[in-house]
């Protein structure tokens, strides 16, 4: 039987490539032909699979291998599945009408969830002002504690034998517009690793995370207690410049948030568009009377 099985299964790539099909074209039937000459792939118990169920499980881009690779797989699964359903017939008494809603409810939520993605997608507005956003943030601030410390300042990584380090210390504590230019020029040059931008707020944890700063124990205190510091190991020098911080715990600062709460934003748009859908085909329906509930 099993040999049988998958020289059926191989019968349909050849099909699927002499025909140049796009799709799991496996045999032209009419409609009676289909019902007489069906071909078997499997049984088990009462339980038939037959070969034109395989259409639409291959891709039309794979190739024979893979296709006949995936059909044996579907093969299998559907056999060991039938397998365990008729065990289980034999084991327990099951509710079968309580299963069918089951089913059929399950069917319907799929159904509804697809049509009422494809109504968001339709319709959502996507453009978010900053001033909604400013307002979302000043009405709901505290939701927006911090799990973790931040910083906005600078991070550069360079080899100690990096030419004019002096030179780099004075600059990433100046505040001349040119010096900055300098700072980027010589970091792009010179550094293995930098960041620069200090109007972005960062995790501090990700920041020292694979320096010697990671081995600070009181990180808050270290925070409280330091603007600029250097660290090196064997081969590289550290410089952290930290122009403003906040701890855990903390309210967080609007533009660390601000991602965050473009999603909710946009999140709360979908479930009112999702309501809205809802809401209009029921108004729709009682407006045309296409429903009746009967007394109970």
């Amino acid at each position: 039987m099993k040999n049988k099985h998958y020289h059926n299964i191989l019968i349909a790539i050849a099909l699927i490539v002499l025909s140049g099909c796009e799709y799991i074209n496996l045999k032209q039937f009419t409609e009676e032909e289909e019902e007489e000459e069906r071909v078997v792939v499997a049984t088990v118990g009462n339980s038939t699979l037959y070969l034109d169920d395989l259409k639409g499980i291959v891709n039309k881009d794979a190739s024979s291998a893979d296709s006949a690779n995936l059909m044996n797989r579907y093969v299998n699964s559907w056999v060991r599945k039938q397998l365990l359903i008729s065990e289980a017939s034999e084991q327990i008494n099951f509710d079968l009408p309580s299963i069918d809603r089951k089913v059929l409810d399950y069917r319907y939520a799929l159904m509804v969830h697809e049509y009422k993605k494809f109504y968001v997608d339709q319709h959502l507005d996507t453009a978010i002002s900053s001033k909604e956003i400013q307002n979302y943030y000043e009405e709901n601030k505290d939701n927006f504690e911090l799990k973790q410390n931040i910083i906005r300042g600078y991070f550069i990584k360079i080899t100690k034998d990096a030419p004019k380090l002096n030179r780099l210390e004075k600059l990433v504590n100046s505040k001349k517009k040119d010096d900055f230019t300098e700072l980027k020029s010589y970091c792009f040059r010179f550094a293995d690793t930098y960041f620069l931008e200090d109007s972005i707020w960062i995790n501090f944890d990700e920041v020292i995370k694979n320096t010697p700063f990671v081995s600070v124990t009181n990180k808050v205190e270290f925070l409280k207690s330091n603007n600029y510091v250097e660290e090196e190991d064997e081969q590289f020098k550290y410089l952290l410049k930290i122009k403003e911080y906040k701890i855990s715990d903390q309210i967080s600062p609007l533009e660390f948030v601000r991602n965050d709460i473009e999603q909710i934003i946009l999140n709360k748009r979908k479930v009112a568009l999702a309501n809205e859908l809802e809401e209009n085909v029921f108004k729709k329906a009682t407006k045309s009377e296409k429903y009746e509930i009967y007394a109970q």
